[in-house]
């Protein structure tokens, strides 16, 4: 039994950047180093790439990842990961995003240990302090605030607390790794989307929605991060990777 699946949904058809998990970063398809940097975790049994496109197939079996192909119908990575999993036995699930070349092996860990040490918990995922003022205002960075326990309470585009008293801000992001206990995923992709989901296009409202618990870990990890939507990002994202590799020459001498 491979008690924790790793799995990376890979979409061609991306609206804003088609073919971005297909994009050329330092050489490789940006879903590779995706899949590089998965495989380092270290709670993790098997990594699966899971496409719905002949050429992401091809590419990722080219670089020697196992892959599955899935449905072209799904309506989100949720729903791609819990199809992957859905033969296999595995105790927890979880879904890595296609278009984070930068995700952080700890990251990945931190989201699998909160339903390693509580076999009541149904899923969590990982959130990191905000220090950006853009980053306060932007809707594209989604906000979560959590009760003493570490358990989620809201996730929302808007700025989550609302700053009455200013000096004492603490805002949080979430960071799109989630964790998944395989018979809880089983019943979230068969849940109906409801009201403020649809709302907000945050699909984790809908497991809160329903009374579910979502445990949020705050990341030990600082460094950079990035996700790629648009062109721009991607252009980015590439900078990134040669500031990393010109940083990683550096150490070596």
């Amino acid at each position: 039994m491979a008690g924790v699946v790793g799995v990376i949904p890979a979409r061609y058809g991306s609206t804003r950047l088609e073919g971005k998990v297909l994009a050329d970063i330092g050489g490789k398809p940006m879903i590779q180093h995706v899949w590089e940097r998965a495989g380092r975790a270290k709670l993790i049994d098997d990594l699966i790439v899971a496409v719905d496109d002949r050429r992401v197939y091809e590419a990722a079996e080219k670089f020697g990842a196992h892959v599955i192909m899935t449905s072209p119908s799904h309506t989100c990575g949720t729903e791609r990961v819990e199809e992957a999993v859905r033969k296999l036995d595995c105790g927890i699930a979880v879904n890595i995003q296609g278009d984070e070349p930068f995700i952080e092996p700890v990251t990945i860990d931190e989201a699998i240990q909160p339903l390693i040490d509580d076999p009541a918990l149904p899923m969590a995922t990982v959130m990191r302090r905000i220090t950006s003022e853009n980053d306060l205002q932007d809707p594209g960075v989604v906000k979560v605030v959590t009760d003493l326990n570490g358990l989620a309470l809201y996730f929302s585009r808007s700025l989550i607390p609302y700053p009455r008293k200013r000096e004492n801000l603490q805002a949080f992001e979430h960071i799109g790794v989630y964790s998944f206990r395989k018979d809880f995923l089983s019943k979230f992709v068969k849940m109906k989307p409801t009201p403020l989901e649809q709302t907000e296009l945050l699909e984790m409202l809908r497991a809160l929605e329903n009374g579910y618990r979502i445990k949020v870990v705050l990341t030990k990890h600082t460094g950079e991060t990035l996700s790629v939507d648009t062109a721009q990002d991607l252009e980015s994202a590439r900078k990134l990777y040669e500031r990393m590799v010109a940083h990683g020459r550096r150490k070596g001498k």
